[in-house]
């Protein structure tokens, strides 16, 4: 069926520049916006009231235009699609720049459209004009003021193919007024029709590089993936388990990467960096060919890079050259899509066949398992209360295949350390670090996946940030779960007070004027519970993931808990804070190696940092 709009344009007479906006986005596949109305916007919300009342798209009604662009990337994260958001000038357009600041430093693909005063007015300081255009330039990867209303076909084309090709990121599209009213004659623009000049992203790799790349994986004793974001944006998770499983190779994985690999696997290490798994981050500070993808070396992994990884090659592959060498210099360097430039690679790995020495590795992957048992992740058990550690290890027993979206500090880190996920079920601000995030992103999420379980795990000082969006969960019937790790602090800030600034805790105790999060969901008419008792917490997790609308879990956990193991700023990786070797705790035999000093299990026959041979009367014998 067509609208009336739509029969015009078929007889060849003229549309509204808003109709040319919506016709476009759905053309490009879009079925569902995020945003809020105002007065500039108003034309384009005309025309998507006749599509919703098509059928055709559904506009989901944000309580602030902040969340609309979470919930865009929400969406974008868990699908590799384009996430979309609208908004309004000035106040409207300025509060999507947080969310789009978040999208860019991730990587994730967006169109966000804002409404603008009438051209005649731009430049005037008219109501509600702000230069959002000039204001989003260093946090989008292009922008577009549209002047003419015949552009529109042509500009959503280049926006949704700039967005999702080469290194995703945001696309703004400003639209005055006057433009969403005029009259044009359309002519649409389909998907793959757009051709830029100048714009070539880099699909596939060097050739000579990949030869040296693969040269230098056989030649690894102790090599080590390192795997990041890009790797889940080109969807090249099989390729990596592939390539992890032909050379036997461990591999750690950035914020951004958790889920690119299987996380039971005996090879994954978990996360490395400031509060990764003790065990991966010796592993980069030890091993001595780094193949790092879709990774830029954020200074939460490698510090200041000149010292990470010091003793390896490092191979880096990514699709942005501007990534390469830009904190620490690869000696093999390959611009690429990360899964294009691996199925190059794996093709002349399947052309050795069995002439790989899986065994080279075995030495090395039996020290990181050793490390595994002495540095094990630590689930404190506190009496009469419950640790962050023991929610987030019983949520992930209970809702192993959930998508899990975060907001930003200790809580992060923790659902980081514990949760086991696969590709795109992990989604979380890394690169911004934006409170606020989790709940609009799963929103987002659990719109474009409606009958998968989707959990955001929250602080109570996050999930104050964007909490008017259960407005929005009510409104919809998102059946999203929440569950608050409620310790009464800005914890990750608290931590920092209580390890660098001599227990100053200045506007970090939230304790007063917090409210209560169960009554407050009431007021939504949302499920709420509250539990503070280690005996609740399975039933209470047992009952938010069977319950079919939207609930939330209110937790008191332990309230000075700190998030361990920690690199310090300033420090190397395997320089931790915070580690208690399991081995000091329980075994009293524990041998000393007389070479490094290093603290070893009784039964070990050599040193599991240096490699000396261990002796009980401690006399160094040869080396491993």
């Amino acid at each position: 069926m067509f609208n009336s709009q739509e029969k015009n344009m078929q007889n060849q007479q003229q549309v509204s520049g808003a109709f040319a906006l919506i016709d476009s986005l759905k053309r490009h596949g879009v079925k569902h916006i995020f945003g809020y109305p105002g007065g500039a916007n108003l034309p384009l919300y005309d025309e998507l009231y006749r599509a919703e009342q098509a059928g055709d798209l559904q506009h989901i009604l944000v309580r602030h235009e902040q969340a609309a662009a979470h919930a865009a990337d929400g969406y974008a994260r868990a699908t590799g699609k384009v996430g979309v958001c609208l908004a309004t000038s000035g106040p409207g357009a300025t509060n999507l720049v947080t969310g789009l600041a978040t999208a860019y430093m991730d990587s994730v693909p967006m169109v966000a459209i804002t409404g603008q005063v009438p051209r005649g007015s731009l430049g005037s300081d008219a109501f509600q004009e702000i230069d959002i255009y000039g204001i989003t330039l260093p946090i989008v990867k292009h922008s577009y003021l549209v002047r003419n209303p015949a552009d529109i076909p042509r500009i959503v084309a280049e926006a949704f193919y700039l967005a999702n090709s080469g290194r995703p990121g945001p696309v703004l599209i400003d639209i005055p007024k006057d433009v969403g009213i005029a009259k044009i004659d359309y002519h649409p623009v389909e998907p793959g029709q757009v051709k830029l000049m100048g714009y070539r992203p880099i699909i596939k790799g060097n050739s000579r590089k990949i030869h040296q790349a693969l040269t230098l994986i056989q030649q690894a004793k102790k090599p080590l993936l390192y795997v990041g974001g890009g790797a889940i944006i080109s969807n090249s998770h099989a390729e990596v388990q592939e390539l992890a499983e032909r050379f036997q190779i461990p591999i750690a994985t950035t914020l951004m990467g958790k889920g690119v690999f299987d996380e039971n696997h005996p090879l994954a290490l978990g996360m490395l960096g400031m509060h990764g798994t003790a065990y991966s981050n010796f592993a980069v500070s030890e091993c001595d060919v780094l193949i790092a993808l879709g990774v830029r070396f954020d200074d939460r992994v490698a510090g200041q890079g000149n010292d990470f990884a010091k003793n390896a090659k490092v191979i880096h592959i990514d699709i942005d050259p501007a990534e390469i060498g830009k904190t620490r210099q690869p000696d093999v360097p390959i611009v690429g899509d990360v899964r294009q430039v691996l199925i190059d690679l794996l093709r002349h790995v399947h052309e050795l066949g069995d002439s790989i020495n899986r065994e080279k590795t075995r030495s090395w992957c039996e020290h990181l398992t050793q490390l595994r048992l002495e540095y094990p992740l630590e689930i404190p058990q506190p009496e009469g209360g419950i640790s962050p550690q023991e929610v987030i290890v019983e949520i992930s027993r209970q809702a192993p295949h959930a998508f899990y979206t975060t907001d930003v500090g200790q809580h992060q880190m923790w659902s980081a350390q514990f949760l086991k996920t696969g590709p795109r079920r992990w989604i979380s601000s890394g690169g911004l670090g934006t409170m606020g995030y989790g709940i609009p992103a799963a929103v987002g999420a659990k719109i474009a996946l409606p009958h998968e379980q989707v959990i955001c795990i929250s602080g109570d000082g996050s999930f104050q940030m964007n909490m008017q969006e259960l407005g929005t969960i009510s409104q919809y019937n998102i059946g999203i779960k929440a569950v608050i790790l409620n310790n009464g602090w800005l914890g990750m800030v608290r931590q920092w007070q209580h390890l660098f600034y001599d227990d100053r805790y200045e506007a970090t105790n939230l304790e007063k004027g917090s409210p209560n999060f169960a009554k407050l969901a009431d007021v939504y008419n949302i499920r709420a519970l509250n539990i503070s008792r280690r005996e609740e917490l399975e039933n209470a997790i047992s009952e938010l993931l069977a319950n079919d609308g939207p609930m939330l879990l209110d937790v008191r956990v332990t309230r000075n808990e700190d998030c361990f193991p920690m690199v310090a700023p300033g420090h190397g990786n395997e320089d931790m804070m915070g580690l208690k070797p399991a081995i000091l705790e329980t075994n009293s035999e524990a041998l000393v190696c007389p070479n490094c000093g290093k603290m070893n299990l009784a039964d070990y026959k050599c040193c599991t940092q240096c490699g000396t041979k261990l002796t009980p009367n401690l006399e160094v014998s040869s080396l491993f």
